[in-house]
């Protein structure tokens, strides 16, 4: 006998071959026991499903933020530059010692008024953004996702011409195709003795865009900056120097090197305080439904609990005979732990399977669902985008799996507890 083997008795190491068999052994299904096995059967599904559940969920929601966060800030920005570094030629100078800043991609000054839009069909509010040439080309999700016309003559002309970009939405809203006329009434107009009167002005529609988003597609109005700042009477200033950043969220990091480019007269903020009210709801959501759903997961791994005391009680006789065999306390732990656990783990695949597979072909399933409802099943007009988006975070799904094994392994625990301190010889009396 081996010097190990000496030392343990001549028992056979922890989780061995014959505990193994054992905890396969009592897994499997007998007439006698179809209680047990009903129950563990429903264990199983009661975890796949929450499981599944909880990674579509969140990876629904992941989807969800990236896709929403791609269109917003793709058409907005990222940081944004006010104060008095605005007025004048200190504004072009600002942008370009900002550009140089490592991780910015794109520094240009805007301006953002309201306006009445008057077309053949309709008259409504508009969002005009001013902007120059080459800083429209260079924001792909507008320039890259032109509908009609193209944005060759934007920009051309005395005090940047007299054409305009409209959204897609709002050009049919309005009745008006690229080369029609639109007219735009601002309410701050020119200044006369008898105070501000609103200014009118038609331009021409160059071409139209669509971003997928309802809220820009219907409002907004890209006109050239230097006719926005005439239009609007801002002389020259701008609104804001908007500032584009390779990674957004980290864009709060670059805040103090962005103000540093721009000067002491600049005031810098990023896209999280200016939206923080939305953003931080999402946030809250997302928190709140994960903690829901990891509930339900723990839940369901309860049910285990109920299959292996049902075990224990049905299994005392061989409990009590290993025990006098020279079974260990441990080892009739070790055995219904792994009973337990199977479920638990096998469940928990199962489930991570069927999550992840459902999220990869979420485009397909939605395409079946509404061929057969014949309903949207995501209407943009309502969630602003036109699919259900999907994105596995594989970080957040070892988490859940995580999650949903240590609660399999803990509800394991206290049956699997009771069954190693049970009597032989009470366990044996009335056999």
């Amino acid at each position: 006998m081996s010097e190990r083997a000496a030392v343990t008795g001549g028992r056979a190491p922890p989780f061995g071959l014959w505990e193994r068999m054992l905890a396969n052994r009592y897994l499997r299904a007998k007439r006698t026991q179809g209680g047990v096995a009903l129950i563990s059967v429903i264990s199983f599904i009661g975890i796949m499903l929450a499981v599944a559940t909880l990674i579509i969920v969140m990876s629904v929601m992941n989807g969800f933020r990236s896709e929403l966060l791609g269109r917003i800030l793709g058409f907005q920005g990222h940081v944004f530059v006010t104060g008095g570094v605005l007025d004048g030629p200190g504004r072009e100078a600002a942008a370009a010692r900002i550009l140089k800043v490592p991780g910015v991609t794109q520094a240009a000054g805007i301006i953002e008024a309201q306006a009445i839009a008057i077309g053949p069909s309709q008259i409504t509010g508009a969002l005009v953004r001013g902007i120059g040439p080459k800083d429209l080309a260079d924001t792909k999700l507008v320039s890259g996702n032109i509908t009609a016309g193209s944005l060759r003559t934007f920009g051309q002309g005395e005090y940047g011409g007299d054409v305009v970009i409209l959204g897609a939405r709002l050009a049919q809203q309005l009745g008006v195709a690229p080369g029609d006329t639109v007219t735009l009434i601002s309410p701050a107009g020119g200044a006369t003795a008898f105070g501000g009167t609103p200014l009118q002005k038609t331009y021409t529609v160059g071409a139209t865009f669509q971003v997928g988003m309802s809220q820009y597609d219907q409002a907004y109005i890209y006109m050239p900056l230097s006719q926005a700042q005439l239009f609007f009477d801002r002389e020259d200033t701008a609104d804001a120097i908007e500032v584009r950043v390779q990674d957004p969220d980290h864009a709060g990091r670059m805040i103090a090197a962005i103000s540093k480019a721009a000067g002491p007269a600049a005031l810098v903020s990023d896209w999280t305080t200016r939206d923080a009210s939305f953003w931080g709801a999402l946030q809250v959501e997302r928190s709140v439904m994960r903690l829901i759903l990891m509930l339900l997961v723990a839940i369901a791994a309860m049910n285990i609990i109920s299959g292996l005391v049902m075990l224990v009680k049905n299994k005392g006789r061989d409990i009590a005979i290993l025990r006098t065999m020279g079974a260990g306390q441990g080892s009739i732990l070790r055995i219904f732990f792994m009973a337990g656990a199977s479920i638990g783990a096998l469940g928990t695949l199962a489930g991570l399977a069927v999550g992840v597979v459902f999220c990869l072909n979420i485009d397909p399933i939605q395409t079946a669902v509404e061929y057969v409802t014949g309903q949207a099943v995501f209407s943009s007009d309502v969630y602003y985008l036109s699919r259900v988006p999907a994105k596995v975070d594989w970080l957040e799904v070892l988490v859940i799996v995580s999650w949903a094994l240590g609660m399999s392994f803990l509800a394991t625990l206290p049956p699997a507890w009771r069954a190693s301190r049970l009597d032989p010889v009470e366990a044996l009396r009335y056999e």
